[in-house]
């Protein structure tokens, strides 16, 4: 009998427990846990929601994280215990500078309650505001704006002659005349109108004629102008290509008979170098093919690295060394540089070859 009376207040024991844990958790109930501001201009700023929450259980209510899944969601919220049947809020703004379009972002709260984490959502759609002349063209070469002050020509054949235009906007009360200081031979510019207006627009015309540059692979170039008579030097426009061989109209005996350039190897890795120390290697180009193999161009990646070939012309079956010395001046650590070699073979005219080294810095 004593024994079952033991077992009984046990189970009493274990009965109020439980009783009082059950009680003694803090419970939170949202109103709405989504939010749709639906569409609105970027230029109306910030918008701001309030997610109001009860306290459905028997212990004050701690919020003890809010955070957002964006730095364009801010979120504010009751930082002191919410009593049991009590109130508390959470407000939640998006800020939609240079965010337009539709946007899905979400709010997790952390808090003591049964379910300890809670995921709140704000939706909506940013309408873009009209963008000023200054952000549309933000950069600028003198007195004038320009989208870019950069003319890219990308991709053109030895023989091609292609022409661009950069558009150039006056947003100053006075005229601007735009004329040319210098201008490399294979590139021919023109503005039009000569005289650009108060609040005006024109544009630079520039041709790239690459049979006047005679040049194969990357190239880059400035257009030095001068405005209002100005010498100022950073008046220019940069233009770029990367000239490729046209091999389109060769036969297929042509190709048959072509040049084939091929490297025994094409990476060397010179290992641990003192600054300032230099090294060299040599590479070895071979042509397996059945008519001249011409070297149109070798450019290395780095000032620090002379590429030397000792010849511009491989007759078949034979193998030319490209000698290439690197200087460890001003470098430290892990060091790789590239050299390019392009040739006439039409079906791997570019080749890369690497140099690469660890420079280790003397102790004084």
């Amino acid at each position: 009998m004593k024994r079952f009376l033991q077992l009984l207040a046990v189970f009493a024991l274990v009965l109020a427990v439980s009783t009082v844990m059950a009680q003694g958790k803090a419970k939170i109930k949202f109103e709405e846990q989504t939010h749709d501001f639906g569409s609105f201009k970027e230029s109306d700023g910030s918008q701001t929601t309030t997610f109001t929450f009860k306290n459905e259980g028997d212990v004050p209510l701690v919020l003890s994280n809010v955070r957002a899944s964006c730095g364009c969601t801010t979120p504010k919220w009751t930082r002191e215990p919410v009593a049991p049947g009590a109130n508390g809020e959470i407000n939640v703004s998006y800020n939609p500078k240079n965010r337009p379009g539709s946007f899905n972002k979400s709010v997790t709260v952390t808090s003591n309650a049964d379910v300890s984490t809670v995921v709140l959502r704000i939706t909506g759609k940013v309408e873009p505001r009209e963008k000023t002349l200054a952000e549309q063209y933000p950069r600028q070469i003198g007195p004038l704006r320009v989208k870019s002050n950069y003319l890219s020509f990308a991709k053109l054949t030895q023989g091609e002659v292609v022409t661009k235009e950069l558009e150039l906007v006056n947003d100053t009360d006075q005229p601007v005349e735009v004329g040319f200081r210098t201008v490399p031979k294979h590139l021919a510019a023109k503005a039009e109108p000569t005289t650009i207006p108060a609040n005006g627009r024109g544009k630079v015309i520039v041709t790239y004629d690459t049979n006047a540059d005679n040049s194969y692979g990357f190239a880059s170039h400035r257009i030095y102008l001068s405005l209002n008579g100005s010498n100022d030097y950073k008046s220019s426009i940069g233009v770029s290509a990367t000239i490729e061989e046209d091999f389109s109209k060769l036969t297929p005996e042509q190709l048959a008979n072509a040049p084939v350039a091929v490297f025994k190897e094409n990476s060397f890795d010179f290992g641990e170098m003192n600054q300032g120390d230099k090294k060299e290697h040599t590479f070895n180009l071979t042509n397996d093919g059945k008519s001249d193999l011409l070297i149109r161009r070798v450019r290395s990646s780095c000032g620090c690295t002379a590429v030397a070939p000792s010849t511009k012309v491989i007759a078949p079956g034979e193998t030319a060394p490209i000698k290439v010395t690197f200087d460890s001046r001003g470098k430290r650590g892990r060091q790789s540089k590239s050299i390019t070699v392009i040739t006439n073979d039409p079906k791997n005219s570019t080749s890369t070859l690497r140099i690469s080294s660890n420079i280790v810095v003397p102790q004084s």
